[in-house]
This record gives structure tokens, sequence and C-alpha cells, in this order.
């Protein structure tokens, strides 16, 4: 996602607005996360391409060259002091320091540079044409699926690749709190006891992620010009009108709010609230599908029947 931020700012700068997206990323059989983006406005395809080509980022982090700790041999604890070498007693240094003795590193070299891919696929849509309905639906449905879906294949060489892939990254630090800083002999940041290297809970080591930790879905906040509050009130309003109600002004004041401390009498278990929100929720759901088959001059009965 870092370099998908940074991509938007070249355009941003290249196109003089404020341009607005959204984008999702998407799995691939391939393994490798794949971009989808709608952009509001026009631009030139050339522009576009010569943007995409000249964008890159740099992750200036401590260098994985060399492994100092692995099986056995792994640093050790001290409260009050951090990690020490448990061969010399030597504290580790920590990520701070890292990060200092790196800028004062002359010819220190990012430890990833990130670019995108060479597959291209720029199209121009009219908005309100089929086209255009058929591309959203394209974004819109992977919001609901998971970069891991690729990897539960009956190819034994793609799984076999999904495998390699994982132990791969399983020793390969994500981020600068993650504990396989200390193969390298860093200590991370905000080191704590009881960390150690191939046991990071981020998701780059998940296989569900296959490597990708940033966001799934990537927004501009002017995408469609209406701010959270608009698309609340909006929600409200069709909820109103399809129950057949008026949206009369709320009392503020109606509710009187106060927090609820662990073992209040009044409060009842989480797995009860839990199935009234679910009933309540299926409640609203039903009365709405029977709005809409009246609506449609359906027998919600019939309806019903045939969904069961």
């Amino acid at each position: 996602s870092k370099l998908v931020d940074r991509f938007v700012q070249n355009l941003r700068r290249v196109a003089g607005y404020d341009v607005q997206y959204f984008a999702t990323v998407e799995p691939q059989k391939r393994l490798t996360p794949h971009l989808h983006m709608a952009i509001r406005g026009t631009l030139p395809r050339a522009e576009l391409r010569q943007i995409i080509a000249a964008t890159y980022h740099q992750v200036w982090w401590p260098s994985t060259d060399e492994i100092r700790f692995e099986g056995d041999h792994l640093p050790v604890w001290e409260d009050g002091a951090g990690y020490l070498d448990p061969a010399t007693g030597e504290l580790l240094p920590t990520w701070e320091q890292a990060l200092d003795a790196l800028d004062q590193d002359d010819e220190a070299e990012p430890l990833h540079v990130l670019r995108f891919g060479d597959q291209l696929d720029i199209q121009s849509v009219l908005a309100g044409t089929p086209d255009a309905d058929q591309l959203i639906q394209y974004l819109s449905k992977y919001l609901t699926k998971s970069l891991g879906d690729a990897f539960g294949t009956d190819d034994p060489r793609r799984k076999a690749h999904a495998e390699r892939l994982l132990e791969a990254l399983r020793f390969e630090p994500c981020s600068p709190t993650c504990p396989n800083w200390l193969r390298y002999g860093i200590q991370p940041k905000g080191a704590k006891s009881g960390m150690a290297p191939g046991r990071c809970k981020g998701k780059a080591h998940k296989p569900d992620h296959l490597g990708y930790a940033g966001r799934r879905v990537l927004v501009s906040r002017k995408w469609s010009n209406k701010t959270l509050t608009e698309h609340k009130q909006d929600r409200r309003t069709w909820v109103l009108e399809a129950l057949g109600l008026e949206d009369e002004p709320v009392d503020p004041h109606r509710y009187i709010w106060r927090p609820v401390k662990p073992g209040d009498p009044e409060l009842a278990p989480i797995g009860v609230r839990l199935l009234r929100s679910v009933h309540e929720r299926q409640r609203w759901r039903n009365h709405l599908d029977r709005l809409q088959a009246e609506a449609d001059g359906q027998d919600f009965s019939a309806t019903e029947g045939r969904a069961a």
C-alpha cells in the first residue's frame, strides 16, 4: 500500500489536481498481489505509463545479510536492559541505534525497493455506461476475497511455491517491531521479553496474506464527494423510506449514556448480547425483504419458501 500511496502522490503532482481513486488488491493464482484502480478524471495513457514506471518506494531498514543468531543460539532477555548476546553478554543495538548507524553509513542502500510490474491494462470508461457498471462490480467483488484464496489449490507446483514463499517470509522482518530482527543482531522497536525469530504474528507471515501486510482497499477521502456523516444520513433516509416512516428530528438527549463496568448486574453476557444483535439484524432484514417483495408485487411467503 505504500507503493500505491506514492503512485497517487506522483499522479496528483503531474495532474495538477487532487485525483480521486478507488483501488483494491486482489489475489492471483501466480501468488502475486494485483492492483485494480479506478481513477476519476482523464489523463493520457502514455503519461500514466511514465508515472507508473517512475514510481518506487524505498524501505530504509538495517541490513539482513548477516545471520547472527539462529537455532538454539538466540539472544537472551534481561530485565531493565534488553536482549543480550548469549555468548558475550553484549547488549544488542536498539532499533533507534541501528537506524542511526544506517544514517552514518555513506554506502548504505535501502533494504527493499518496491516497483510496479510490467503488466499494465489502462482503460477509459465513461460514467453511467454498462462498461462502468461492470468494472465497478469487478472492483467490488474483491472486497470479500482473501489473498490466500490462491493458496488453496490442487496444483502441486503452485502449492510448493506458496510453501517456499511462506518459509522464506518466516524469518524476513516485516516491520520495525518484528521479532525477526533478533536473528540479525538488532533489538526490535519496543522489544519485550518472549520474542524469538520466526514467531512473528504479523499479517505478512500468515498464509492468508502471502506476504502482503498492507491495506486491501485503498480509497481517497473525496471519492464519493460525501463525508461519512452524509453517508450515514443517506443510509438512514433509505431505511426510513423502505420502512415507510417519516424522517423526524431525533432528540439527542433521548438516551443517557454511561460507561458500564465489568460485572455490572445489568450487563448481559457477551454471548447473549451477540445473539440479540444478530436477531435484531435478521428482523430488520426480514422486514426490508418483505417490503421489497410487496413493492415488486410478489408474495413474500412464497419467496421466502423458495429461498429456504
